[in-house]
Parts: structure tokens; C-alpha cells; sequence
């Protein structure tokens, strides 16, 4: 405990994504005392459960970077606790049990849905970050059972469709892919590198007939079909070979409107309307609905619209998101990453948002690390105006015994080491490029996790 009673501040982050692990690693290069708690046994969020699982290079650089971050004397890593109104412990129960300021970067945990008739009652309906999860393998997501059948819609057009189109072309070799777009093929989001995984397997006929059907749509916006089809293009150069023979087909100008499926809830298809673009008083290009419906023949949908953050962390949302504080007081770069609670109009003093949970779905690991040093460095003017802590190691010894009440394993960072060397044997005995554990029991067994941490 002698390193706690010489430090400034004592800091709650929740969340070690990228922006809760950056953020950690600059406020604990100020003094302070940085204690990160994360929902999973694993460091990483996003960057251990989103990124495509064989992109392995960028995945042990990240682990690597976590790992060092985590070796910090000045940071102190608690696993497999829930934060949140029925979690382990609340927002509240930290800010009394006296951590200065409080970072909530537990990312964007609540998934977002259109709201369709059928949505909620069709199996084959799933939302893409359930799938991301299950096939990275974070429990309980790595568990559970995905009924895709041989035509698929993906509904979005921006790099987390790719990501699922991916999976489904190499490793559930479904017979089409169809990514469907409420806008024209000059507003797709994906990025050229993305698309290279999965262009070789498209139906260049089909995207050719499509770009005439909405050819004439674009002209009169004076956007340009041909552009639009070279950029979808552009990722043939450096394509993966073809994986099987599933066939990508684009849909554009189409919006989602019901999901058809039997008296037994089983999916029959996907109806949607098809829209126009128009230009608004902005510039910015809009979909507009013509109110023609049409029936696409499908028997899985897939939601790739984005996320929300999760409601049972009891601050404040709006749109999706929780709320900043309109007229920040620590502002980076014209940031607020300060919460608000709109009703009662005031700052909830000491507690701060980054990443995902600032602004969800928005970039991946790059955009959350400099978000989370942003926002690292808002708290440290926060914490200019609050007075040192004077008891620094009893918050621990008080915050340690409410976890013990808990009855859970809760996993430190010698923990972490040892599932890395388990991990890394097995990797070796079966001769693969990267393995990990997909179950929680599976994890504890294999550092011997045999106690509740107390």
C-alpha cells in the first residue's frame, strides 16, 4: 500500500477498452491512482472482442500495449465486475466509497434496432455486435446458438458489415450476402482495406445492374455512378482470394420497413421501401421514401446500424448516448466529456465519459485512444480544483471488501498473466496463430482461479 499513500488522487475507470486503458496510463503519469474495473475477465473491449479474429498482428501489438499499461504500479486492474444500477456496484457506491473522478468507458453495451414489426419475434433476426462477440468469443456471446440460413441481408454499408460479411463468406460459406443501403452506392461507409476481405466474391453483374437502376436517381444530385463504382471496386487489386461461393450482392436505395415471418415465427423475408436522394438546405445528401414496398427473398437479417450505450450504468441518455455537459468547464479540443443531467439542468460533478461511451460507434481502436487521452487530460484539470486524497489506501482496503461480498472470482493483474501463458501453451500444443479461452469457467480453470477474491 506504500505507493497508494503517495499518490494525488484516487480514480475510478470503468471499462479497459482502449479509451479506458489510455486514459488509465496518462492519469497514472500524473500521480495519481487509477483503479480499472472491467465487466470481463480480459482486458482489451473492443479490441480483444470486435476486431476480426484473424487480424493477428494488430491484435498481440494491442495486447502487448494493454499488458504494459497494465504493469503500472500506479494502476490496479479488478475483472469480471459489473458496475451499474444491478451490478456488482453502482456508479454511486464508488463516488462514496471517495474516488475523486469517475471515467466511464465501458463503451456502447446496448444495441440499437429499428423498431420493425417482426423485429423482435422472427428468429434469423440478430444484431451485428451479437454475432462480432460470438465469433471473437467473449462469454457469454461465445455460447450462444446463431440460426443463419443460406440468404443473408445485412442491413448497413459501413465497415462492420464488411467484418460480417466476412464471417459468413469464409466460415459459414452461406450461398449470398446481401448488404442492403438506405442511400446510394456513393454514400457506402466501408473503407478500401475493409472490403478487400470480401470483394473477390462479389456479383459484379449484379452491381452492375444496380448501379443502372439507380443510375438515373444519382444524375439528377450530379453524383457520379461510375466513381461510385470504382471506389466499390477499388479493393480488387489487393483481394482476398474467393473463399467459397458465396455470392456478395448489393441492394441500394432501400430502407427496412417489416420483417416477414410465419405463424411460427420463422423468417420469411424482408420487406423495404425504396427511397430517392435528395439534397438538404445543408448539402447533405438524404434518403427519401417513394412508399413502393418490396419483398426481398431472405431468411436471415442482420442490424449493422450502430450501437447504444447501456442504460443500467444510471447516467443520463439521450439519443442513444449519454449526456455531455453543453458548456464544459474542462474541454479538449472542444470537447465536453463531462456528464449532465439534463432535468435537473447541472453537471454531475466528477464523473466523465470517453470512447464508445461518449459517442458511440464512432472508430475503432485509433479514435478510442485518443479519445481517452482527450479525455484524460479534461479530468486532470478537474482534479487541479479538488484537494488531494488523505486516506488513499483505506478507499482499497473498503472497495475490496464490497467486492468479497459479491462471492465472485474477481481477477487482478497476476491473474491476467497467468490466462496469457495458458493461452499462449495451447496456441503452441495445437499449432495455431492465436488461441484464446471461450467460456469464463474455461478461463478461471486455466489460471486456477480456485478462491473469491478477499
Amino acid at each position: 500500500m506504500d505507493v497508494i499513500n503517495q499518490v494525488n488522487h484516487m480514480i475510478a475507470v470503468v471499462g479497459a477498452g482502449p479509451a479506458g486503458l489510455f486514459a488509465a496510463r496518462q492519469l497514472a503519469e500524473q500521480g495519481n491512482y487509477v483503479v480499472i474495473i472491467n465487466r470481463d475477465i480480459k482486458p482489451g473491449g473492443l479490441a480483444e472482442y470486435g476486431i476480426y479474429p484473424t487480424k493477428y498482428k494488430m491484435k498481440d501489438g494491442l495486447r502487448k500495449q494493454f499488458h504494459q499499461i497494465l504493469e503500472n504500479p500506479l494502476i490496479a486492474y479488478y475483472g469480471n465486475v459489473v458496475i451499474g444500477d444491478n451490478g456488482d456496484l453502482s456508479l454511486h457506491d464508488l463516488e462514496t466509497l471517495g474516488f475523486q473522478a469517475i471515467l466511464v468507458a465501458a463503451g456502447a453495451q446496448g444495441t440499437k434496432w429499428l423498431g420493425l414489426p417482426g423485429e423482435s419475434t422472427t428468429r434469423g433476426v440478430y444484431h451485428a455486435k451479437d454475432l462480432v462477440y460470438h465469433y471473437n468469443k467473449l462469454p457469454p456471446f461465445s455460447q450462444k446458438q446463431f440460426d443463419i440460413g443460406r440468404k443473408v441481408a445485412i442491413i448497413g454499408v459501413g465497415n462492420v458489415m464488411s467484418d460480417i460479411a466476412r464471417y459468413l463468406i469464409t466460415t459459414v460459406k452461406v450461398d449470398e450476402v446481401i448488404p442492403i443501403a438506405r442511400r446510394g452506392p456513393a454514400e457506402v461507409k466501408f473503407d478500401k482495406k475493409e472490403i478487400e476481405h470480401i470483394i473477390s466474391q462479389l456479383d459484379i453483374n449484379a452491381l452492375d445492374e444496380e448501379l443502372e437502376r439507380v443510375k438515373p436517381i444519382m444524375l439528377a444530385i450530379n453524383q457520379d455512378p461510375q466513381a461510385a463504382r470504382d471506389y466499390i471496386l477499388s479493393g480488387m487489386e489487393k483481394a482476398d482470394p474467393p473463399h467459397s461461393q458465396t455470392r456478395l450482392k448489393f441492394t441500394f436505395l432501400a430502407s427496412p420497413t417489416r420483417i416477414i415471418g410465419d405463424e411460427y415465427g420463422n423468417l420469411l423475408g424482408l420487406e423495404v421501401e425504396d427511397n430517392t436522394l435528395i439534397r438538404d438546405e445543408e448539402g447533405e445528401t438524404k434518403a427519401k421514401p417513394l412508399g413502393v414496398k418490396r419483398l426481398l427473398d431472405v431468411d436471415t437479417v442482420i442490424f449493422c446500424i450502430g450501437d447504444r450505450v447501456d442504460s443500467n450504468l444510471g447516467l443520463p441518455i439521450q439519443a442513444n448516448q449519454f449526456v455531455k455537459n453543453p458548456f464544459p468547464q474542462y474541454s479538449v479540443d472542444g470537447i465536453s466529456y463531462e456528464t449532465y443531467n439534463p432535468l435537473a439542468g447541472k453537471v454531475l460533478d466528477g464523473i466523465f465519459v470517453a470512447g464508445w461511451s461518449r459517442e458511440a460507434s464512432v472508430g475503432l481502436v485509433g479514435v478510442a485512444r485518443k479519445d481517452g487521452e482527450r479525455c484524460a487530460k479534461a479530468m486532470t484539470q478537474y482534479l487541479q480544483t479538488v484537494n488531494p486524497i488523505a486516506n488513499p489506501s483505506r478507499i482499497i482496503q473498503v472497495f475490496e471488501e464490497m467486492l468479497k461480498k459479491s462471492g465472485k472470482p474477481v481477477i487482478r493483474q497476476q491473474d491476467l498473466w497467468k490466462l496469457h501463458n495458458a493461452e499462449q501453451a495451447e496456441m503452441m500444443r495445437l499449432g495455431l496463430e492465436d488461441f484464446k479461452y471461450g467460456t469464463n469457467e474455461e478461463m478461471l480453470k486455466a489460471i486456477e482461479f480456485s478462491y473469491v477474491f478477499g
